[in-house]
């Protein structure tokens, strides 16, 4: 099974969002056959919190230009990972340092 192509244009958009703020190691991976609660998985890197706010930010705009809405947001008040779920995707946003372990 591959994820659908309105999850794939989401990652894509999510992915492009992210680079336009500089995120590092980007990558999608297509989980639609092993889970059943999303159909892609978006992760980035950020230098600093205000990094990853700021790409969590345009991500957010990004896909609400597109219609889609968070239905979680988890991590926000710590700012060293935070994760968007938009139901057919979902976004991890994580300072470098935390992605490393």
């Amino acid at each position: 099974m591959t994820a659908a192509p309105e999850a794939v244009d989401l990652a894509v958009a999510a992915a492009e969002a992210a680079s336009a703020k500089f995120a590092t190691d980007i990558v999608a991976l297509d989980v639609s056959e092993p889970l059943a609660i999303t159909e892609v998985f978006v992760l980035c890197s950020a230098a600093n919190d205000r990094q990853v706010r700021a790409i969590v930010d345009a991500i957010e705009e990004r896909l609400h230009g597109m219609g889609a809405k968070p239905l979680r947001r988890e991590g926000e008040t710590e700012g060293r990972w935070v994760l968007l779920d938009f139901g057919d995707i979902v976004v991890h946003v994580q300072l470098a340092e935390e992605r490393i372990h």
